[in-house]
C-alpha cells in the first residue's frame, strides 16, 4: 500500500475530510497528515482559491523532485502554473469521489517506476542524482515498461543513447522477448546497406556465396536499435519506412516476404526536425520513429552527477575493497572543467587519472595529467554566473521583493544540500556551513510555515526561478 501526506488548503469541513481519507484507504493509497510528514510524495486539495498555492507546490515538490498531486474543488484557472511550481498533475475534485481510484492508480504507477529507479539495474548503470537526470530516466521506465511505442532518443554525442536504448530493450515487459540488435548506421557501407538491414540471398551480388539474414530478421521478436538514424541515405529511409509500417520486407535477391515484428529505437545526435525542413530526413519516417522522444541532458545541465559519476568510474577501474577517495581539489576541478564528449569524456579523464594514482590513498591533484590542469588564474569562484542573475533579474520583473528573493535561495540552497547529501542532515549541514541543529529547526520552521492556510503576503503569480 502506497503512503502520501494529505493536506487540505481552504474551506474543507471535518466530514469531508473524513470521507476522503477513507475512500483514499479503501482504494489502498494510505495517508498521513502533511503535519507529520517529513517528506515524500503528496495530495494537496485546495478550494481554489488560495493565492500560495503555487508556492505551497513548489516547496513540497521541491520543484517536480517529489509526486505531488494538485485537487482543487472547482475547475482552477492556474493549472498550467501548478504544473509549471512543481505538480504531477491537477485534478478537478468530483463529488462522488470518483478521482480517487484515479489517483490511486497514479501512485501505483509511479511507485512501479521509482523502485525500478532505485534498483541496481539502473543505480548500476545510468549514474546520477540530479533532478533532470531522475526526471529523464522516469519518462524512459514508463515508456519502456508500460507501452510498445518506438523511442527516439536523442543528445549530443556521450550523454548515454546506447546505454537508454538497452535499457528499453531490458524493462521491454514482451512475453518471450527476443534480442537487442544494434546496427550503426554510420558504418554502413553505401552499396551494400539493403543487405545490412534485408539480409540477401546467395547469389545476390558479387561475393554473396551464401544466404544471410539482415538486421530485420535477427530483431524479429526482439528489439532493433539504429544509432546514429540521421545518417541513414534517403533511399534507405523509404525501405525502412514500409518495413515499419507493413511489418513485411524481401531479402536482397529473394522473392518471397518475410515477417518481422520488432521494437524500434533509434538514436541521433541531430536535430531531425531541422533535417526534415533541409529535405534530409523524411518527415513521415520521422513521426513513425519518434512514438516517444528523450532527450538526454548533456554533463553541463546535470553538474551534480559529476563526483557521483566520477566515483563511480573510480570503481570500475580501481577493483579494491575500498575505491581510493576525491580529494577536495579535485572535485573542484572536476565540476569546475568543461566536457565537450559529456559523460564519455569524463570516463576518460578518470582513466587517465587513474593511471598516475599508487597505493591506498586518496586521488589529489597531482595525480591529474599534466595536459589536463586548468591555467593558471582560474578557479572555481565564478558559481555566481549569467543564469544566477537572469533568476535575480526575473524576480524584480514579476514584483519580488528582497526579503522573498532571500527565501526561496535559502530554501534552494538547503534543498539541494540535503538531495546532494542524500538526506544526511549533518553531511548537508556541513555544506552549508551550518550546525546540524541549525538547519533541522529551519526545516521545521518552513515546514510549520507550509502549514498554514491564508498567508498575509501576496506572492507572484509566476515563479521567478525558471
Amino acid at each position: 500500500m502506497a503512503t502520501v501526506w494529505l493536506h487540505f488548503r481552504g474551506e474543507f469541513d471535518r466530514r469531508q475530510q473524513e470521507q476522503i481519507v477513507t475512500g483514499f484507504a479503501a482504494a489502498g493509497v494510505a495517508t498521513v497528515p502533511f503535519k507529520d510528514a517529513a517528506d515524500g510524495a503528496g495530495i494537496v486539495f485546495f478550494d481554489g482559491q488560495c493565492r500560495d498555492i503555487c508556492d505551497f507546490i513548489r516547496a513540497t515538490s521541491h520543484r517536480g523532485r517529489e509526486r505531488v498531486i494538485a485537487i482543487s474543488a472547482v475547475q482552477p484557472q492556474n493549472s498550467w502554473q501548478l504544473l509549471k511550481a512543481g505538480a504531477s498533475d491537477v485534478l478537478t475534485w468530483d463529488d462522488q469521489g470518483n478521482n480517487i481510484e484515479e489517483v490511486a492508480d497514479r501512485f501505483a504507477r509511479w511507485q512501479e517506476v521509482d523502485d525500478l529507479l532505485e534498483s541496481s539495474l539502473i543505480t548500476d548503470n545510468l549514474v546520477g542524482k540530479s533532478h533532470i537526470w531522475k526526471n529523464t530516466l522516469r519518462q524512459v521506465i514508463e515508456v519502456a515498461r508500460f507501452t510498445d511505442a518506438s523511442v527516439l532518443v536523442t543528445g549530443e554525442s556521450g550523454t548515454g543513447k546506447e546505454l537508454v536504448a538497452r535499457l528499453v530493450h531490458t524493462l521491454d515487459s514482451r512475453e518471450r522477448k527476443r534480442d537487442l540488435i544494434v546496427v550503426d548506421a554510420t558504418t554502413i557501407v553505401e552499396g551494400l546497406c539493403g543487405s545490412e538491414f534485408f539480409g540477401h540471398e546467395r547469389g545476390a551480388f558479387t561475393g554473396a556465396s551464401s544466404a544471410r539474414d539482415g538486421a530485420f530478421a535477427l530483431a524479429d521478436g526482439g528489439t532493433l536499435f539504429l544509432d546514429e538514424i540521421g545518417e541513414l541515405p534517403l533511399e534507405l529511409q523509404a525501405q525502412l519506412l514500409r518495413v515499419v509500417q507493413e511489418r513485411c520486407y524481401k531479402r536482397v535477391g529473394g522473392n518471397s516476404w518475410q515477417k518481422t515484428r520488432f521494437r524500434l529505437v533509434c538514436a541521433t545526435n541531430r536535430n531531425l526536425l531541422e533535417e526534415v525542413k533541409k529535405g534530409r530526413f523524411r518527415h513521415d519516417l520521422y513521426y513513425r520513429i519518434a512514438g516517444w522522444e528523450c532527450r538526454l541532458p548533456p554533463l553541463r545541465e546535470r553538474i551534480e552527477d559529476i563526483i557521483p559519476l566520477a566515483r563511480h568510474f573510480i570503481a570500475l577501474f580501481d577493483r579494491n575493497v575500498k575505491p581510493p577517495q576525491l580529494d577536495r581539489g579535485v572535485e573542484e576541478y572536476l565540476v569546475g572543467r568543461q566536457y565537450p564528449g559529456n559523460v564519455r569524456d569524463l570516463k576518460l579523464l578518470i582513466n587517465r587519472i587513474m593511471y598516475r594514482h599508487v597505493g591506498k590513498g586518496a586521488i589529489t591533484i597531482g595525480h591529474i595529467p599534466e595536459d589536463e590542469r586548468p591555467p593558471l588564474g582560474t578557479g572555481t569562484s565564478d558559481w555566481c554566473d549569467e543564469s544566477f542573475e537572469r533568476a535575480i533579474h526575473n524576480a524584480f520583473l514579476f514584483g519580488v521583493g528582497l526579503k522573498e528573493i532571500g527565501r526561496v535561495a535559502e530554501d534552494t540552497a538547503v534543498n539541494i544540500a540535503v538531495t546532494t547529501e542524500e538526506g544526511n542532515l549533518q553531511r548537508a549541514a556541513k555544506r552549508l556551513g551550518v550546525t546540524d541543529r541549525a538547519l533541522q529547526l529551519r526545516r521545521a520552521a518552513r515546514h510549520n510555515e507550509l502549514l498554514q492556510v491564508g498567508q498575509d503576503r501576496t506572492l507572484p503569480t509566476m515563479p521567478f526561478c525558471q
